[in-house]
């Protein structure tokens, strides 16, 4: 963890931030898995090839940047926030399970 961000902040303000970088991992994960499934059935469909595209880059350029700030700030924020990242898919993949029989 970087001096800049964790020593300064009393305990409750360090838990504080680790729940902030595990609910943005989620919140980025959602995004990021709903993404991919509407990317997916564009293709199968045959949707507009240039959007479609456009928003696959766009999914991996977003990914790419936060946890590259998290990186920034430490490995603790940036294994919360993978974490965050993988319990969405879960979730995602439990809801889309839901939807297809």
């Amino acid at each position: 963890m970087t001096s800049l961000s964790f020593i300064s902040l009393p305990a409750w303000g360090t838990c504080l931030s680790l729940a902030a970088h595990l609910a943005a991992g989620i919140v980025v994960g959602v995004i990021y898995f709903r993404s991919l499934w509407w990317n997916a059935r564009r293709f199968t469909m045959g949707g507009h090839v240039a959007t479609t595209i456009a928003v696959m880059l766009g999914r991996f350029v977003v990914l790419g940047i936060v946890l590259t700030f998290a990186s920034l700030e430490g490995a603790l924020p940036l294994l919360l926030m993978a974490l965050g990242v993988l319990i969405a898919r879960s979730l995602v993949m439990r809801r889309i399970g839901e939807i297809i029989p």
